[in-house]
């Protein structure tokens, strides 16, 4: 008989996405003839900028010519996008990341929970509550937890509790933790993470030997120039931390798929015996056991990214939902509901009014406005009282569901 992970077992009845498909999926059935309007999931909206269609053309066009047809590219990625990627996203900002130190993938959620291979599971993990649910349920199904409690909280996490009490800014771990989740631009909280609360947490993960795990997928929509796009640019973060990079959500490759992850060669971990392993080449194995590399014609969409054309298409992109953001926030704050984020993130965080739960929320949203956000609760113990809308959706739609909202809330 063939056994089963059973650390499969310990995980809560649905992720929360497919739990809000279920339940969409029934009211739509009952209701056939309403005009659902969903920010519910982080999904984009608008088309592939011109720039990258054009690029993703000539590369189909190379792909049906013996002479620049290419079968197997190299599994961390081709240089000139590896190169591009340093050039733009770090060396611009005065940050030493080398191409060699770039491995480009299929998407940052699958780079967040795949890294966890490389990491014994003995390590203490801290998270912060709410949470992208992946890096939660990837440390449960590799037997890094225990079970959850009636919250949904699994023994053996640290969890860290961000909410309006502390201005969505984490406490440092009261005792020590070895891995570190941070995502900043923060989902689902839509807030960021200054460099003074970057430097605190570099310097913990220095002094505890810890490696903070920092998803910065949506980085390309900051606007304020004081808080960093990268944890690079904070001194000594290259020997404590791994950068997760996506394309999905500033230049809309949900659909394409492409993104990156960065581990600076001096980053070093501890073999079992005490003895210094580096973690660049670890995970350099295993990328290249476990990964067989992005299409070239989605790697060479991708490198149109930056081109000048690419750059300012995807300002454009990214300008349009942010001014989503503020259309959402700004009409919920007209009705007296308490908002946070959407400035220099495309999610819109907001209390739910009296005492509504997260999910009874939802629920009430659905029935009597047609709308689709995220319920806290979802994201973790802390987020219960608390609501997520995303702003990746059509002026229209933003619109409509800005009038809708304030009619069930007023």
């Amino acid at each position: 008989m063939a056994l089963i992970n059973d650390h499969y077992l310990k995980l809560k009845a649905g992720y929360l996405f497919p739990e809000i498909g279920r339940r969409v999926n029934s009211f739509c059935e009952e209701n056939p003839s309403a005009a659902v309007i969903k920010l519910g999931i982080g999904d984009v909206t608008e088309p592939l900028p011109a720039a990258i269609r054009e690029a993703m053309h000539a590369a189909i066009d190379e792909m049906g010519n013996r002479e620049t047809f290419r079968g197997y590219g190299p599994e961390q990625g081709y240089a000139f996008l590896r190169e591009a990627i340093a050039k733009h996203d770090f060396q611009s900002r005065g940050v030493d990341i080398s191409a060699d130190e770039i491995f480009v993938s299929d998407g940052s959620k699958c780079d967040t929970g795949n890294i966890l291979d490389i990491f014994g599971a003995d390590n203490k993990v801290a998270v912060t509550d709410p949470v992208y649910p992946v890096y939660v349920d990837t440390n449960v199904m590799t037997g890094r937890t225990g079970a959850a409690d009636e919250s949904g909280r699994y023994a053996g996490l640290t969890y860290l509790p961000v909410t309006a009490e502390n201005d969505f800014v984490p406490a440092l771990p009261e005792s020590p933790v070895d891995l570190i989740y941070l995502c900043y631009p923060n989902n689902p909280t839509g807030t960021v993470a200054t460099k003074e609360t970057l430097k605190q947490w570099v310097d913990y993960a220095k002094a505890n030997g810890s490696i903070i795990l920092f998803d910065a997928a949506y980085e390309a929509f900051i606007t304020d120039p004081e808080i960093p796009h990268s944890i690079y640019e904070i001194e000594g973060a290259k020997e404590v931390a791994i950068e997760f990079r996506s394309f999905s959500k500033n230049a809309g490759f949900t659909g394409t798929r492409c993104a990156f992850t960065v581990v600076p060669k001096q980053l070093m971990g501890k073999t079992a015996s005490g003895e210094p392993a580096e973690i660049h080449s670890l995970w350099n194995r295993r990328h290249c056991t476990k990964f067989n590399g992005v299409s070239y014609i989605i790697q060479k969409g991708t490198e149109a990214a930056y081109s000048e054309q690419g750059k300012q298409q995807i300002k454009e992109l990214i300008t349009f939902y942010l001014e989503n953001a503020r259309l959402l926030r700004e009409g919920l704050e007209s009705v007296g509901i308490s908002v946070y984020g959407g400035v220099n993130a495309p999610y819109v965080w907001l209390k739910t009014p009296g005492e509504s739960t997260s999910w009874d929320f939802f629920d009430e949203l659905l029935q009597k406005a047609h709308l689709v956000g995220t319920p806290g609760s979802g994201f973790g113990a802390s987020g219960e009282g608390y609501f997520r809308l995303s702003a990746f959706n059509s002026r229209d739609n933003i619109n409509e569901a800005v009038t809708r909202f304030q009619k069930v809330v007023s």
